[in-house]
C-alpha cells in the first residue's frame, strides 16, 4: 500500500476540520467533490458556512431544507442544482466575470478559510494534479489555508498549471470513482442549421473558443473541411476530441501556445478524460490566463461562439437570467467576446435558436425582459446567429440592427417585431 493510501482517512473524517463560520471553496464541474459535500453536509454541528463554487455537478446537499439556515450557497456561476435555492432566497450569487474570480480570492475580497478539491493521485514526485477543471481552484488552492482532498484514481493527469504536492492537503480521502459526465447529444435541426452558419465563419488557420452543448457541437461537427485550427477556450466537450484526432486541429497556426490546446476545464464524457489525461499537447492554465483579454486579442483569428438566451433589437444580450431568475451566470462569455473582437481577423459570434418555449416565445424581442442581465452589451456584439441566418451587428446603427435582426428572427414573429420597431421609432423621433 502506497503511503499516500496508509494516510487516508474517511469522508467524515476528513471533514473534521471545517469550522463554522468558515469560507469554503468548491471544486467544481466534472471535479466537484461529491463524498466530501455529502460529508460537509452531514455535519450538523457547522453553522455560518459560506460555500464559494461555480458549476457544479452532482447533488447539491447544502440547498436543501436540512442545510438552510447553517449552510449558504454562494455561485460564482450557478448550475441547474442551486437554481432554485437561488429563486428562493436561500442561496446567493455573485455576477462576475469568470476572468476575474482568482482575483477576488488573491485579493482578499473573498477571503478563503479552506477549499475542497478533487484531483488525481500523486505521481512519483508526491504532485497531484487538479485534472479536469483548473479554472478558479488553482486560486482557491494557493491561497486558502486549509485544503481538504478527494484523492480520486479515475481523475486524469493534466498538463499547465495544475499540480499541487501532496503535503499540501490537511487531510484526504481517497476514492475510485466516475466522474460525472457529460456525453453529447443528439443535434435538432434548427441546431444543424446554427452550425452550418457559424461553421462558414471559421477559416482555416483559425482558433477557437467554444462551449458545451447542442450548439457548439453542432459548429465542431462542422468543421471537418478545414485545416489546422486552433483551440484556447475556457471550456472544451468530446467534439473537440473528434477534431484533434482528424488532424483538423493541429494548433500549428498559433503564435500563443502553439502546438497547445489551451482550456482551464473540460466536461464531457469518460473519452474526454482519457484524451486530456497525461497528454502534453492539452494545456490546463487559470482562468486568469486563459480569459485575459490582453491575451486573447494578440491571438489572431480568433473565433469565439458564445450563447444567449435572449437579445434586443438594439442588440443588448441577455446571457445569464430569465428576467429576475439567474440561470448561470456571466462566466466568460465577455472576456472571449472582446478578446474576439480585438483580435486580429477575429470573429465574435453569439448563437441562439430564433424562439424559445416550443417555438412560442420569440428569443429577438424590442426590449429584454425586465430584471434580464445584459451580459454582452449592445457596444460589444459583433455577430449574431440563427437558424435564419448571420448578421454583423458591429458599425450598424439602432434601425439598421433593428432591421438586421428582424431579418433572423423566426417569421412567425417579424410582423410584431416590425410593428414594436416602428413604435421605438416613433418614440424616439
Amino acid at each position: 500500500m502506497s503511503a499516500h493510501m496508509q494516510q487516508a482517512v474517511s469522508a467524515d473524517e476528513a471533514v473534521e476540520k471545517l469550522q463554522s463560520g468558515m469560507n469554503v471553496f468548491i471544486h467544481g464541474g466534472a471535479a466537484t467533490p461529491t463524498p466530501l459535500i455529502e460529508a460537509m453536509c452531514r455535519r450538523t454541528d457547522l453553522t455560518d458556512l459560506r460555500l464559494y463554487h461555480m458549476h457544479l455537478e452532482g447533488p447539491a446537499p447544502f440547498v436543501e431544507p436540512a442545510c438552510r439556515g447553517r449552510i449558504t450557497s454562494v455561485s460564482l456561476f450557478a448550475g441547474a442544482s442551486v437554481r432554485h435555492a437561488i429563486q428562493e432566497g436561500f442561496a446567493d450569487f455573485i455576477p462576475v466575470f469568470l476572468s476575474d474570480i482568482p482575483g477576488l480570492f488573491r485579493s482578499g475580497v473573498i477571503r478563503l478559510d479552506a477549499a475542497i478539491l478533487q484531483v488525481s493521485p500523486p505521481d512519483r514526485h508526491g504532485f497531484c494534479s487538479l485534472g479536469t477543471s483548473v479554472d478558479a481552484a488553482r486560486a482557491a488552492a494557493d491561497c486558502a489555508p486549509m485544503l481538504i482532498a478527494e484523492i480520486n484514481r479515475q481523475m486524469p493527469r493534466t498538463h499547465g498549471h495544475s499540480v499541487l504536492p501532496l503535503n499540501s492537503f490537511s487531510a484526504w480521502i481517497e476514492t475510485d470513482r466516475p466522474l460525472h459526465e457529460h456525453p453529447p447529444s443528439a443535434e435538432s435541426p434548427i441546431e444543424a442549421a446554427i452550425g452550418e452558419q457559424i461553421a462558414k465563419l471559421v477559416e482555416d488557420g483559425a482558433t477557437l473558443q467554444t462551449g458545451i452543448g447542442a450548439i457548439p457541437d453542432a459548429v465542431l461537427s462542422r468543421l471537418g473541411n478545414k485545416h489546422d485550427l486552433g483551440i484556447h477556450t475556457e471550456m472544451f466537450s468530446d467534439r473537440v476530441v473528434d477534431l484533434a484526432e482528424a488532424g483538423v486541429i493541429t494548433n500549428r497556426r498559433k503564435r500563443i501556445n502553439r502546438g497547445q490546446i489551451v482550456t482551464c476545464f473540460v466536461t464531457g464524457s469518460r473519452r474526454l478524460f482519457d484524451f486530456v489525461d497525461d497528454n502534453p499537447q492539452v494545456a490546463f492554465y487559470p482562468c486568469d490566463i486563459t480569459n485575459d483579454t490582453n491575451l486573447l486579442r494578440k491571438i489572431e483569428k480568433l473565433v469565439a461562439v458564445n450563447s444567449a438566451l435572449q437579445i434586443d433589437l438594439s442588440g443588448q444580450i441577455c446571457a445569464d437570467s430569465i428576467g429576475h431568475r439567474i440561470y448561470s451566470g456571466i462566466g466568460g462569455q465577455m472576456d472571449f467576446m472582446r478578446g474576439a473582437a480585438m483580435s486580429p481577423d477575429g470573429r465574435a459570434i453569439i448563437a441562439l435558436p430564433s424562439t424559445a418555449v416550443g417555438g412560442t416565445v420569440s428569443r429577438i424581442v424590442p426590449e429584454l425582459a425586465p430584471g434580464a442581465g445584459v451580459v454582452t452589451t449592445r457596444g460589444h456584439v459583433q455577430w449574431v446567429v440563427t437558424e435564419y441566418g448571420a448578421v454583423n451587428l458591429h458599425g450598424l446603427s439602432l434601425r439598421q440592427r433593428g432591421d438586421a435582426l428582424i431579418g433572423i428572427a423566426h417569421p412567425d414573429f417579424r410582423g410584431e417585431l416590425r410593428r414594436q420597431l416602428n413604435h421605438i421609432r416613433h418614440y424616439t423621433g
